[in-house]
């Protein structure tokens, strides 16, 4: 994403899945912001969705596209309210990998597709992953949350 991969600008990606259902219709967010310090210099919206899903491919989802949109090597934060991408991510994805993407009870990993595809998407970067609690008043979290509806919306 032209702009958004300039060394001085702090990058934020702000992700969130949702699902009318779950299976059902579903749609992912992100809030993408580049700051220079306090000051926001950029912003840019991403939404999208699919019409038979789960809340957690959903939230996979977003945290991919937010970094797969980046065009050069990225230092970046990605903020999730996903505790299953949070957890995937910082405490299982390597255990999954050694155990070729079985779980420590020698089952398939759920959603291996996309967990191989986040691991491809941020090793192109350097991420440091946040949580935060979702629906709790965070203005980029909330913003992400009605983007992810919004994608959603067509699949209805």
């Amino acid at each position: 994403m032209r702009g958004l991969g300039r060394p001085m600008a702090e990058i934020t990606a702000y992700t969130d899945g949702a699902c009318a259902g779950n299976p059902g219709p579903g749609g992912w967010g992100v809030l993408l912001l580049a700051r220079d310090g306090a000051r926001v210099i950029k912003t840019r919206e991403l939404t999208g969705g699919a019409a038979d899903t789960t809340n957690n491919r959903m939230e996979l989802l977003a945290a991919i596209n937010a970094l797969e949109v980046l065009e050069t090597h990225t230092r970046l934060t990605v903020v999730t309210d996903s505790s299953y991408v949070r957890d995937g991510v910082m405490k299982w994805i390597h255990n999954w990998k050694q155990n070729g993407w079985r779980t420590a009870g020698k089952k398939p990993v759920k959603n291996t597709d996309l967990w191989q595809r986040l691991d491809s998407a941020q090793a192109a970067h350097d991420v440091t992953w946040q949580w935060v609690k979702g629906h709790a008043g965070h203005p980029e979290n909330e913003r992400a949350d009605e983007l992810a509806r919004h994608g959603m919306k067509a699949f209805k």
